[in-house]
């Protein structure tokens, strides 16, 4: 599991925030809007949700938008046209990249994907290409400095969490997707603050990057990041900040 590489993410993303804080709360209510139709506006019931959700809240999204986009979630004919492609590519040194979409035109936004790889330092890949060392799993991050590892640690396994890793001044708890509701309702009931809590896509093989291989990474990443129809990007690159 690429941890380190993860919170570099996470934390890289929310100073982007407040760059084009609009453009993400956007892509959080899209996601949260589809999430609720397909698998209700429960978030206990559903897990898509509740990661939406707690996502949300990690960007200070308000909660009024949250529960709005939920309450028109069931009458929303726009959510029945979205489909959630995902698409596969190659960075530098072979880096393996799995970007997740949501959109109404498939046809624009496969070629808007495979623009951004091709004019900065990749190449897309056929479908199973990369895809295959992914796994889909709930992250959650969770301050180290703040709270003793042994006391989140018989939150979380208790709780059902697969793994929990100290990386990076954090702790990085990992939960099979249909464990994620209950690892971070244990959480909150326990009143342990989390950083971050996702349905992620987590590659078990990670590439180490350095100097300019890094920048051409970063560069890639921002690109697919900033077209409107990608929702989220992963890869399998470790690098220090």
């Amino acid at each position: 599991m690429a941890g380190h590489s993860k919170w570099a993410n996470i934390k890289r993303k929310k100073a982007k925030t407040d760059v084009a804080r609009a453009k993400v709360w956007n892509k959080l209510l899209k996601e949260i809007t589809v999430a609720a139709k397909l698998g209700g506006g429960d978030p206990d019931a559903n897990p898509r949700l509740r990661a939406a959700i707690l996502k949300g809240r990690g960007q200070s999204l308000p909660m009024k938008n949250i529960e709005g986009a939920i309450d028109k979630a069931v009458g929303n004919t726009d959510a029945n046209n979205m489909e959630e492609p995902m698409y596969e590519g190659y960075g530098p040194e072979g880096t393996a990249i799995l970007v997740k979409c949501m959109t109404d035109n498939r046809t624009r936004t496969v070629a808007e994907v495979r623009n951004a790889f091709n004019k900065n330092g990749g190449n897309m890949g056929e479908p199973g290409s990369v895809a295959w060392g992914f796994a889909h799993q709930g992250v959650i991050i969770i301050d180290a400095s703040v709270y003793e590892e042994e006391q989140v640690m018989d939150v979380v396994l208790e709780a059902g969490a697969l793994d929990m890793t100290s990386v990076d001044g954090v702790f990085e708890v990992i939960t099979e997707v249909e464990q994620f509701n209950a690892v971070s309702a244990a959480l909150e009931n326990a009143k342990i603050d989390m950083l971050s809590a996702e349905l992620a896509y987590n590659h078990s093989t990670p590439v180490q990057l350095e100097g300019e291989s890094v920048q051409v990474l970063m560069k890639l990443i921002e690109k697919l990041e900033d077209l409107d129809d990608v929702q989220d990007v992963y890869h399998n690159a470790e690098f220090d900040d």
